[in-house]
């Protein structure tokens, strides 16, 4: 029968550009994070309410859980002990520190085009906003795949660790791409989302600008 053996390039594509379909097709309904550390990033910079961040990151970690189930249901035991259902793993050759730094660096980079693409007012691309995500996907998985697992995710850490309790390391996953992805939406925030001067109140349309409070201080 037909025998699946996907190297990082297949697994790299199949990833991102599945994100990048799902960004894509619901972006429009929930923001499409899909990914607690997304999630995190929106709940630091009160993006999100707290209630509906929190129901988002139950909802992915329990969305990874039946991912996790579906696969052991379709496949055999002899391919799920040996992936342990796709938990993602460290390479013995580098420490838990090295390790730890890539998923974050990765998770890093992933928050940023989140952000510059979709939270952004300012950006001219959010129609392709899923590509460019979907895309910081495949890149990051292609670097890192073969290091720790390039899963910039800890709801996909969790569903197959939780299913197969292959739990080693585990907590590199998690520490790793949450803060990653604070780092990343704190930095935009600060950088690029706030306004950097106090806005007048007085209407357009009267050609008369008056200054908020503070603001006729400031240019005395």
């Amino acid at each position: 029968g037909p025998v699946a053996d996907a190297g990082t390039l297949e697994v790299a594509l199949a990833t991102g550009l599945t994100i990048a379909v799902m960004v894509s097709a619901v972006g429009h309904i929930s923001g499409g994070h899909f990914n607690p550390a997304i999630t995190f990033g929106f709940l630091l910079t009160r993006r999100i309410s707290l209630l509906l961040g929190l129901v988002y990151i139950v909802v992915q970690l329990a969305g990874g859980v039946l991912a996790a189930l579906l696969l052991r249901w379709i496949f055999p035991a002899v391919n799920r002990d040996v992936t342990n259902m796709g938990a993602p793993a460290k390479n013995a050759a580098i420490d838990l520190g090295p390790a730890l730094v890539i998923e974050a660096l990765l998770t890093f980079f992933l928050v940023w085009v989140v952000f510059a693409m979709t939270a952004d007012p300012r950006s001219t691309y959010s129609a392709i906003a899923g590509l460019a995500i979907g895309f910081v996907i495949v890149f990051g998985t292609l670097f890192a795949y073969t290091l720790t697992g390039a899963a910039m995710n800890p709801a996909r850490a969790f569903g197959p660790e939780l299913v197969a309790n292959a739990w080693s390391d585990w907590w590199i996953w998690y520490v790793g791409p949450m803060a990653g992805g604070a780092i990343a939406a704190l930095l935009y925030d600060e950088l690029y989302l706030r306004p950097g001067a106090p806005v007048p109140v007085g209407p357009p349309e009267t050609g008369v600008e008056e200054p908020g409070p503070g603001l006729a201080a400031r240019d005395t």
